[in-house]
């Protein structure tokens, strides 16, 4: 099966997966710098988890399109299921840091949505 490139589903994963990154490279000045006490703050590693799992979407959707086994396909899509919980929450987690980066979450809660909007119609072509 050949996929169609210029899909709104594969296109909303490619934007999610920009948009992560900035959000991320922009949260980082705020969360990078040590504590007084020397610690470094943890959330900085969810900022990391969501340009990891932004950037797996992409990925995850070509491997189901491009498989022709319907097991293989429905773990490709039961992969994209957990990607996008784990977006979610991680972008509840940052949420909560103390980032002036905080509100951008928000923009990408609501793209996470729009993308899951297409991923059940996407689900149901499979």
């Amino acid at each position: 099966m050949y996929l169609n490139f210029n899909s709104a589903f594969y296109n909303k994963a490619l934007e999610i997966g920009s948009l992560s990154k900035k959000i991320s490279d922009y949260l980082n000045a705020d969360l990078a710098p040590l504590s007084e006490t020397g610690k470094e703050n943890p959330d900085i590693y969810f900022s990391g988890d969501i340009i990891q799992h932004s950037m797996s979407l992409s990925t995850e959707i070509l491997k189901a399109e491009q498989t022709t086994q319907s097991e293989k396909k429905y773990y490709h899509a039961h992969t994209l299921k957990w990607l996008t919980y784990r977006l979610n929450q991680n972008c509840r987690r940052l949420e909560q840091c103390s980032s002036n980066g905080k509100d951008f979450m928000m923009i990408l809660k609501k793209e996470l949505k729009k993308f899951k909007k297409l991923q059940k119609q996407w689900m149901l072509s499979l």
